[in-house]
């Protein structure tokens, strides 16, 4: 049976760093989804990220991503994108190490056959920052690439009746507004 996995990296508590897991969160308040999707708040993973991917057909992360894109950008890195940029050193032992995790699960022919990494520039990382407004307006555009990639892979959901009451637990917000931290 083909799997897929949907997961949200980031810091909750740095401003535009929770992007991740708030997207996976409210893409669970909004959409229902077969047993052959996991939806995860992966929270700031380091080489532990190898296992969680590891054996898919299909991975989706989203992440906030620097670039010299104004903020609120989205950009789509497909697995080919990622694996051919050299790894960047980490700052520290739990920053994401997406291209090691990768070429690690490459080395086991474990590795997910299709890879999308859905990044939104970022524009502030303050702690106790609430998700910028550009950050914000990008968020459905997220959402939209993350249901297109599952259709184009054939997994099947469904959009909830009524939305449920995200468990986004750092700020409050109202089912399927965006949040003002």
């Amino acid at each position: 049976m083909k799997t897929a996995l949907i997961g949200g990296i980031g810091n909750v508590l740095l401003g535009d760093d929770a992007l991740g897991p708030y997207v996976v969160h409210l893409l669970e308040a909004l959409y229902t989804f077969g047993d052959d999707v996991e939806i995860a708040d992966l929270g700031t993973p380091a080489l532990d990220l190898t296992h969680r991917i590891s054996g898919r057909d299909t991975v989706i992360l989203v992440d906030s991503v620097a670039s010299e894109d104004p903020p609120g950008t989205l950009l789509l890195y497909r697995k080919s994108d990622i694996l051919g940029e050299m790894p960047s050193q980490r700052l520290d032992p739990h920053s994401p190490a997406l291209s090691e995790c990768l070429m690690a699960a490459e080395l086991l022919g474990c590795s997910p056959e299709n890879v999308l990494l859905v990044g939104i520039v970022g524009k502030c990382y303050e702690p106790g920052q609430a998700l910028s407004a550009a950050v914000q307006q990008s968020i459905g555009t997220a959402i939209e690439a993350i249901l297109e990639e599952l259709t184009q892979r054939g997994f099947e959901f469904e959009k909830r009746a009524a939305a449920e009451k995200p468990g986004i637990w750092w700020c409050d917000t109202e089912p399927g507004k965006l949040a003002t931290c």
